[in-house]
């Protein structure tokens, strides 16, 4: 049993603003791109009740203790959960197409999110990881990387 004042490192891994209301304990709470924040486990344990909470806290949010996640959820998250930047990263680069369509089975949203991104970003070279991507979540790289490297020249067509 968690303590309900123990406090645990919250990250949101989204690339956007993620905020949440819980009444009851008068908290409203934004978290910014890539921000760390001190949250006691009695909150974390609201939200995960309240409707759309446990989605903030899978798809949106990182909890970094293990055992937090196991109270709140009863459940243990894919090791995808816990991609960092340069996890996601090294496995566009190194990891092996198995590896690759493992995470895009088990990832998170904010997850497969970063892997777009990044795809396109580099740009991602391994086409049987682009068709994977364009074949799982339905983003075509390939042409993401054609938009992003036209120039607009200014002039009406």
């Amino acid at each position: 049993m968690i303590d309900k004042d123990t406090k645990v490192e919250v990250i949101n891994k989204y690339n956007g603003t993620v905020s949440y209301t819980i009444p009851e304990l008068s908290v409203h709470r934004t978290f910014y791109p890539k921000e760390h924040k001190k949250i006691i486990f009695d909150e974390l344990e609201k939200l995960s009740f309240m409707p759309g909470g446990d989605v903030i806290l899978k798809e949106r949010l990182e909890i970094t203790d293990k055992d937090v996640i196991l109270a709140l959820f009863n459940e243990e998250m894919e090791p995808e959960y816990y991609y960092t930047e340069e996890d996601v990263k090294n496995l566009l680069i190194n990891g092996t197409l198995d590896q690759f369509l493992d995470c895009l089975d088990f990832a998170p949203e904010v997850i497969i999110d970063m892997i777009k991104t990044m795809a396109v970003e580099l740009p991602l070279n391994d086409m049987n990881k682009r068709q994977a991507i364009q074949e799982k979540v339905n983003f075509d790289v390939t042409k993401a990387i054609e938009v992003r490297n036209t120039k607009y020249d200014g002039e009406d067509s």
